[in-house]
């Protein structure tokens, strides 16, 4: 008789085998009602399913991340039954959970319109109304590919083809009248998914992603185990749409992107105001945290990225040039390599290190064009990248100056809920097990002084050393990653580093990689969203305009411009022959924090009369005081 060890600990014994249906019964009517599915040893199923041994047995609600995903799940799929009742002759192909939500590819001649997304909502309402049951089946290779091209499901039938011949093949049946191939588990009926669900777009999309195949039609939708946490998600949508920051960086005149180049950020005028001064900021940070900045050249000999593993283990992602002497040049996708040239120059003692290099290097990667994301993704980008060469001993110490320092960083520049995440060794990856033993336990030190909320991400490490990547979250509520610390055990020794150590002889010094903002295009794109272009004043691209009321005020105007660039304040003046009203609604447009308006009046009283962004009221102020104010605004963060 099979025992049932529950999570909390407790076991209970049963004379025969037993459903995830009878067992949540037997357990209490609350859980009975709110049971999703089920976890036994370590495997989700079905609650039909059937506990026939002793067995750790976990019940799964909607409270739990995988009981959102299978209801996620299950809502893709009574909404491909909805497609195809509504529009006969459609073909399903594939319907997985993503993140907040889920898609299904259809193959359909016709395209979806916006109104028929209304209908398949309102389709999708009437069949979890109806409460229909599920049922699953254990189908045969063959009969399933004969089935599925009987009833003109060629995608189906492709797809159970390319599956592994000793893997089960398991079909779905939502009521009588549709059914999908499926792994599972699933919910067992449709009332279960609840009312919480939204479908959103529609896009294209190739068959299996290969632009050689058929394009389908790809419907995504959103679903959440309650009302309130779906109206939470689609107002953050909304939010998100309103601070895209390819359309911000228009409105504020900041960049753009060409076709001539794509994934190459065209910095205007204030957008690279920005990005220098955010490199401004970094570099007087780093150098009060005890770095040296370099640079290293953009273009490398292929034998070099060779010796280092990089040309094996991405040599598809590099841009590459033959020159007339048959050599093959990469411009570099990262800077380690040229780094540790740098570190090569002269006899390194064991007193030399920790060294700290850094540098603003700029990388190239062939990132596919469908995923290029304005900022966020890019195949042109700049790395704050440095590399730490320390002793075995020094790693936990440094990888936590390193942690404490990113940290530092992200409060300054407004954020403070961040989270880490650990990735180990990769199985694709160069070094020992020896080595890579030595690295994780010194990184997971570090990240367990540091105190700090973790996750952990089985064999998501570089290929070369464990790393750590810090997460943060933005006004809205989005995650972003973005800094890394890497620690490597691997690169110098491939790349002849060595210093003397204590005891005279020569050792292979540790390489710690470590990115604060990881690209300073995406940081700048994030800062951007999390803002909405209100950007603090220190880091503003335009912070002040001054606006005369009338021809006769300009000479003020220019004076007090005049005072104001001396002091190192991004200011403008404009003399146009414009209503000031047009004005403030252009420049708060452009996120501009100052409009400062001069009039009659204000020459007068030597005052100004300044409107702040995002707010209606006017504030009179001494020339002086605005200027003394603006000084103390324009500080670096650098405490």
């Amino acid at each position: 008789m099979p025992q049932i060890q529950l999570l909390d600990g407790k076991k209970i014994p049963f004379q025969k085998s037993i459903s995830g249906f009878e067992l949540t019964k037997k357990i209490s009517k609350s859980l009975e009602k709110s049971a999703l599915i089920m976890e036994v040893d370590g495997e989700l199923k079905d609650l039909s399913h059937e506990i026939v041994k002793d067995s750790k047995v976990r019940i799964i609600t909607s409270e739990d991340k995988e009981g959102l995903e299978v209801i996620r799940h299950d809502a893709a799929h009574i909404m491909a039954m909805a497609v195809q009742e509504l529009y006969p002759g459609t073909q399903v192909t594939i319907g997985p959970v993503i993140e907040n939500g889920f898609f299904y590819d259809f193959a359909r001649k016709e395209p979806f319109t916006d109104n028929d997304l209304k209908k398949i909502e309102k389709k999708m309402s009437e069949i979890i109304d109806r409460d229909i049951k599920t049922r699953r089946e254990v189908w045969k290779r063959s009969e399933a590919i004969a089935h599925f091209k009987k009833i003109g499901e060629k995608y189906k039938a492709e797809i159970i083809e390319s599956i592994p011949k000793n893997e089960e093949l398991s079909v779905y049946h939502h009521g009588d009248t549709w059914h999908d191939l499926c792994r599972g588990p699933h919910l067992a009926s449709s009332s279960k998914i609840g009312k919480a669900f939204k479908l959103t777009k529609v896009s294209g999309a190739y068959w299996r992603g290969d632009s050689n195949n058929e394009m389908l039609q790809r419907i995504y939708g959103t679903c959440w185990s309650s009302k309130k946490e779906l109206d939470n998600y689609l107002h953050r949508l909304e939010e998100a749409e309103k601070r895209d920051h390819r359309k911000l960086g228009k409105e504020m005149d900041l960049f753009h992107f060409r076709e001539e180049s794509p994934g190459s950020v065209f910095w205007h005028e204030k957008g690279w105001s920005l990005f220098q001064r955010l490199v401004e900021y970094m570099r007087m940070k780093q150098r009060l945290a005890g770095y040296k900045e370099i640079n290293t050249p953009e273009l490398l000999d292929k034998t070099l990225w060779e010796k280092s593993g990089h040309w094996e283990k991405f040599g598809e992602h590099m841009f590459t040039s033959e020159t007339p002497d048959e050599k093959t040049f990469a411009v570099k996708p990262m800077n380690c390599p040229g780094c540790v040239q740098i570190f090569n120059q002269g006899l390194k003692s064991y007193r030399d290190l920790p060294l700290k290099l850094s540098e603003f290097g700029k990388v190239h990667r062939y990132e596919p064009s469908g995923a290029l994301h304005g900022l966020l993704r890019v195949r042109a980008f700049t790395q704050d990248d440095a590399h730490i060469f320390c002793t075995e001993d020094q790693i936990t110490e440094e990888s936590l100056s390193v942690t404490n320092l990113i940290l530092q960083i992200y409060k300054d520049l407004g954020f403070k809920d961040v989270i880490l995440k650990y990735s180990d060794r990769p199985k694709k990856r160069v070094g020992n097990d020896d080595i890579w033993d030595k690295s994780e336990t010194a990184l997971l030190a570090a990240i367990k002084k540091s105190k700090l909320e973790y996750t952990i991400n089985k064999g998501e490490g570089a290929f070369y050393g464990p790393k750590i990547e810090f997460v943060l979250r933005d006004a809205i509520g989005r995650d972003w990653q973005c800094g890394t610390l890497q620690v490597d055990l691997n690169l110098p020794g491939r790349l002849g580093a060595s210093y003397v150590s204590k005891d005279g002889t020569k050792k292979v010094p540790v390489m710690l990689h470590r990115a604060l903002f990881g690209s300073l295009e995406r940081f700048i794109g994030i800062l951007i969203e999390n803002y909405a272009g209100k950007l603090p004043f220190w880091l503003s691209p335009a912070q002040a305009v001054v606006c005369p009321i009338a021809e006769e005020n300009n000479d003020y105007v220019k004076k007090l411009f005049k005072d104001l660039f001396k002091e190192g304040i991004k200011c403008e003046m404009d003399l146009r022959n414009e209503k000031i009203n047009y004005k403030v609604r252009e420049y708060s447009l452009a996120k501009v924090p100052f409009i400062i308006v001069c009039g009659k009046k204000e020459v007068a009283d030597n005052t100004v009369t300044v409107r702040r962004l995002g707010s209606d009221k006017q504030e009179i102020m001494k020339r002086e005081e605005l200027i003394k104010n603006m000084i103390d605004l324009n500080k670096l963060p650098l405490n």
